[in-house]
């Protein structure tokens, strides 16, 4: 298949408008004393997250998460001391890394199934 100047129109336009309706990234830090990367969307929320549960940040040094940059569109974030990319999308809907990381049972910190967060905690089973 061929890719047409009209069909990369089209897939910028999609784009742009889902930029318009969608939360980005506006700013993004790494709190010491909390131990967490926060990041404030646009539309005024804050979400943070321990950085053991994002694949390339496990096991990172303060410093090494001190420095992120923020991609043009606000959908990516980027930890250039750890060469480690997360994608904003997938953080807000839980996913932290790629498949095959977040299926690893290896050091999977509490409350972590695997490596992959979960929302809510379980259910306790019935007495």
């Amino acid at each position: 298949m061929e890719i047409t100047d009209e069909m990369v129109r089209e897939a910028e336009a999609r784009f742009e408008a889902r930029l318009r309706t969608t939360p980005t990234a506006a700013a993004a830090h790494y709190d010491r004393g909390r131990g967490r990367v926060v990041i404030r969307l646009t539309n005024g929320l804050e979400i943070m997250f321990p950085p053991r549960v994002a694949e390339g940040l496990a096991g990172a040094s303060a410093a090494q998460l001190g420095v992120i940059e923020i991609s043009p569109s606000g959908l990516g974030l980027h930890f250039p001391r750890l060469d480690a990319d997360l994608y904003l999308p997938a953080l807000l809907a839980g996913v932290f890394g790629s498949p095959a990381w977040s299926a690893a049972p290896a050091a999977a910190p509490p409350g972590v199934a695997g490596r992959r967060a979960r929302a809510r905690p379980r259910k306790a089973a019935a007495e």
